[in-house]
């Protein structure tokens, strides 16, 4: 049955194709309304023509719901800036079709052959890269097919006539139509001729023809005589000649003469119309199939992961052999299969990138995965596998069960893995690879911090020496100095001006009273709160005198350096949900108090836009892999002693929305429940408003027998014979420190599940007994893990169980409102999750909370300072052990954060080094670059 004659009956088959193109735009928003197909035609130059053809396109775009973007550039353009143009549409995950508009309009020598292969063959809806040419020569259709071929095919399949075994002749073998369509009509099963301008006897060829495509460029030249009767005629051509009855004094016509061919055939496509509008409507059918592929590329359920496989050994070797026997995914391949677009990911090597947050914008209707957070018992000092835990359940979800998985993990410092701790990449066959760079620097993120850190107090210093030794009316000047003959505030300097209520922007009209008060912070050396930093165990920074130098003139003071990582700037950016609340925090860091008792803020100084520079790169997590290739991402690394511990809310944001709502992202928390588990649930899930589902206690036989009452555990020293033998009676005295943990996690509303670390030493008895302790003492699950002998193998189990928790409806609860006494909050948490009786406070402590309370300060979050290693104060106090006092005999408050730090016991900011450190055993091979003795 015919079903097209003329042009009104083709504009009927455009309209049906435009309906079904803009249900389908109307489909991908209504599932996600920030979602929106776009297409950027590119124009060099201006020709009108061209013009011509570029409105229709934007309007056929507008009328479908495609947001079209004219890109015009100018006609002088080089060919490598148009191409450095090209690929920067290819890398924006906002662009899902680009054209470039033929011909070329410009001065300069341009390959245009080039510039169609340098457009993305995903993103290439012209069909004219040579990979989607190739793919339609070989019949694969699943790239982009150019789109007047496609419009031919189309208009010959909507006249009804079966083109299977059809007689077809192709006039003329560009690489834009001819050759295309000759392809498409062959791989319909039609017997094609393709004839060019060497073919002899050419009307005697076309008179065989069924479908008739001509694409010669040649006025009319083909004749009704031409025309097999009955035929399907298709005319690409469009060509002006004279006529002198038209106000332009000339017409378009095709390639043949319509007024002779439908005489003869029975369809024959009209010039003007026909094929052009079909062209622009395949234009738009390839611009909403790219949109789509990549719309359910991004929202697939389930990520298009490629695996690495481990081939584990017995016995399990070192952790440096181990992550140098696997070979990672190029780091680009991981990021394409978790869904991240090329300009997305500034790539630091092959294994290593950094991921722009602008991905929280692109998937801001994303539904983010479930949330886990891996903490632990009181652990001995040799650690018992948080990393590794995290790591492990990350690859049995992920390698083994077929979920979208993500871990979150703090970046380590060069303290500890030059000390005795060593890295933190996990161990055996559950680590982030490559583990040295995982160790040893990163992207620089701590020394960014370092620098910013250090930046501020060189600023705060050189102020205090500037006003200690310059008179008002020269420190103001100096301050806001004459430009060409003016003084101009800067934008830091008028927030200054407004914190202290001085309503000017003239600096010339302050009085001397408002100059001296913009200009005189009068610092109290005596109350400074901000120490330089270095990433490294010194503990002869831990006390220091600065500015002795003769150029000081004698202005000397005491002053201390504490290790990198608790440097107030990387708790900011660990908590930050956005760079903008992360400007504002930094700004609002204390680093001192005025003469008058008044807080002194970074902004103060002048300096949170330097920080902010310095900064720029480290507010972007990095991305790696596990052992089993799957994501990682790196971020931050806030001392989990005297701050929250965790790596960023930044991270698990990403994390979260890259997941999918099918998702999962694990994350780690510093050291106990007591410490790492409360500062996640209370500090940071508080700031970035995130619904954690399911805590995971880690636990181990070893750790259990020293809460019994075991011999110290030290690193470097062989186990006592307790912790190799079989020994209930110890194991069982110890359980309650695990009994303990179990209800802190209960107590903020989310099932916990115990994973207990499976040691060569420990009896299958013993393992039994704690799993069924956990069990009967309020835990979801208590799985037996063998994930550092087997990777993601071994932690299958803890990976169902975590599955199955996360199914349970979120109950979640923080501790303590935020409205709460500073006191009150403070015994919340030493009765709730240390046991805690009685909280005694020094006198300098309660003056500094009747500050902080005055200051409002005490709205803010409470980060308790406390030894990790036991639930009391004492480190030497091992179990559970219940009605103790704690003493808190310091108390400082972190603004730009967001909580205060009581301090319990003694708590260092500079660990050193012992004396037999890890250094010792690292050292560089100079002929293979290998870097030995890390593990």
């Amino acid at each position: 049955m015919n079903m097209w004659k003329n042009q009104d009956d083709i504009d009927n088959i455009l309209t049906a194709i435009q309906n079904d193109l803009r249900e389908q735009v109307s489909e991908m928003r209504r599932k996600s309304p920030s979602f929106q197909p776009r297409l950027a035609i590119v124009q060099v130059g201006g020709r009108e023509d061209s013009n011509v053809y570029i409105r229709m396109k934007l309007k056929a775009a507008e009328n479908i719901g495609i947001l079209a973007e004219h890109i015009k550039l100018p006609r002088d353009l080089n060919q490598t800036e148009l191409l450095t143009k090209i690929n920067s549409l290819n890398d924006s995950p906002f662009v899902h079709g680009i054209i470039v508009q033929m011909p070329l309009d410009c001065t300069e020598n341009i390959d245009a052959h080039l510039v169609t292969d340098a457009v993305s063959p995903q993103k290439d809806v012209d069909g004219l890269n040579t990979q989607n040419e190739g793919r339609v020569a070989l019949g694969d259709m699943s790239g982009f097919v150019p789109c007047t071929p496609a419009g031919c095919v189309e208009l010959i399949k909507q006249t009804g006539v079966t083109i299977a075994g059809k007689t077809a002749v192709v006039l003329g073998r560009s690489k834009i139509v001819g050759t295309p369509v000759a392809e498409l009509l062959k791989w319909e099963n039609a017997t094609v001729t393709v004839c060019h301008s060497k073919t002899k006897n050419l009307s005697e060829i076309t008179k065989t023809a069924d479908i008739l495509v001509v694409a010669i460029g040649k006025p009319e030249l083909v004749r009704g005589s031409w025309i097999k009767p009955g035929a399907v005629v298709i005319d690409c051509g469009i060509n002006p000649i004279p006529d002198s009855t038209k106000s332009s004094r000339q017409r378009l016509v095709g390639d043949v003469s319509y007024s002779e061919a439908i005489q003869v055939a029975t369809h024959v496509t009209p010039v003007p119309g026909g094929v052009g509008p079909m062209t622009v409507a395949m234009l738009m059918r390839n611009t909403v199939l790219a949109a789509r592929r990549q719309f359910e590329r991004f929202t697939a359920p389930v990520w298009p992961l490629q695996t690495l496989r481990l081939n584990t050994l017995t016995p399990v070797p070192s952790d440096i052999v181990i992550a140098r026997s696997q070979k990672p995914k190029h780091i680009s391949q991981l990021a394409e299969e978790i869904g991240l677009s090329p300009n997305e990911v500034s790539q630091y090597g092959n294994t290593k990138a950094k991921i722009s947050l602008s991905v929280l914008d692109r998937l801001r209707d994303q539904k983010g995965g479930k949330y886990i957070v891996v903490a632990g018992i009181t652990p001995t000092p040799l650690g018992e596998g948080k990393s590794t835990t995290l790591l492990g359940l990350v690859q049995a979800l992920g390698a083994h069960r077929g979920r979208n998985a993500f871990a979150c993990m703090r970046q380590p410092s060069q303290g500890p893995t030059f000390g005795v701790k060593g890295g933190a990449a996990g161990g055996g066959y559950s680590q982030v690879i490559p583990m040295e760079d995982f160790n040893l620097h990163l992207t620089g993120d701590i020394h960014a911090v370092t620098a910013a850190n250090n930046l501020l107090a060189a600023q705060m210093d050189a102020r205090i020496f500037h006003e200690l030794t310059q008179k008002d009316g020269p420190l103001y000047e100096r301050l806001v100095p004459k430009i060409k003959g003016v003084r101009k505030f800067s934008s830091i300097q008028l927030r200054r001006l407004n914190r202290l209520g001085i309503n000017k922007t003239d600096p010339d009209t302050l009085t001397p009273e408002e100059r001296t008060k913009f200009a005189r912070l009068n610092i109290d050396t005596t109350k400074i709160m901000w120490n330089r930093v270095v990433d490294l165990n010194d503990r002869y920074l831990r006390k220091i005198t600065i500015g002795q130098s003769p150029t000081e003139k004698g202005f000397t003071r005491e002053s201390s350096f504490d290790i990198s990582v608790a440097s107030e700037i990387m708790a900011v950016l660990a908590l930050g949900k956005d760079i903008d609340d992360i400007k504002e925090r930094l700004a609002n860091m204390v680093v001192a108090l005025d003469k008058s008792g008044n807080p002194v803020t970074a902004d103060d100084l002048g300096v949170t836009g330097a920080l902010m520079v310095l900064l720029k790169d480290a507010f972007e997590p990095t991305l790696m892999q596990t052992l089993e290739g799957t994501p990682v991402l790196v971020h931050t690394g806030p001392f989990a002693n005297i701050a929250h511990g965790c790596s960023s809310i930044l991270a698990d944001k990403i994390a979260m929305k890259l997941a999918r709502e099918d998702g999962y992202v694990a994350t780690e928390a510093g050291f106990g429940s007591d410490i790492g588990m409360e500062k996640f649930f209370d500090i940071k899930c508080r700031a970035s408003g995130d619904t954690p589902h399911c805590a995971v206690i880690v636990s181990t036989v070893r750790a259990l027998k020293m809460h019994g009452g075991g011999p110290t555990v030290s690193p470097g020293q062989p186990l006592h014979e307790v912790y190799r033998q079989e020994n209930l009676e110890l194991l069982n005295k110890g359980l309650c420190n695990l009994g303990k943990h179990i209800s802190n996690g209960n107590k903020f509303g989310v099932p916990v599940v115990v994973a207990i670390n499976r040691h060569a030493n420990d009896s299958e008895v013993e393992l039994r007994a704690v799993q069924q302790y956990a069990l009967q003492h309020g835990a979801f699950a208590a799985v037996l893990c063998a994930h550092w002998a087997r990777g993601g193998a071994g932690a299958v189990e803890l990976a169902d169980a975590v599955i199955a928790a996360c199914a349970r409806p979120s109950t979640f609860r923080y501790l303590y409102p935020l409205d709460l006494p500073l006191r009150d909050k403070i015994q919340t948490i030493a009765t709730e999750m240390y046991g805690a009786g009685t909280v005694d406070y020094t006198d300098d402590v309660l003056e500094k909370m009747k500050t902080f309370t005055e200051r409002g300060y005490d709205k803010l979050a409470i980060c308790m300072a406390k030894t990790s290693n036991s639930l009391t104060g004492d480190p030497t106090i091992k179990g559970a052990p219940t009605g103790f006092p704690l003493r808190v005999n310091d108390i400082f408050v972190s603004v730009g954060a967001g909580f205060i730090v009581p301090m319990v016991g003694e708590i260092s900011k500079m660990p050193g080094l012992p004396t037999r450190p890890s250094i010792y055993d690292i050292d560089l091979d100079t002929k293979t670059g290998e870097i030995q003795g890390l593990f």
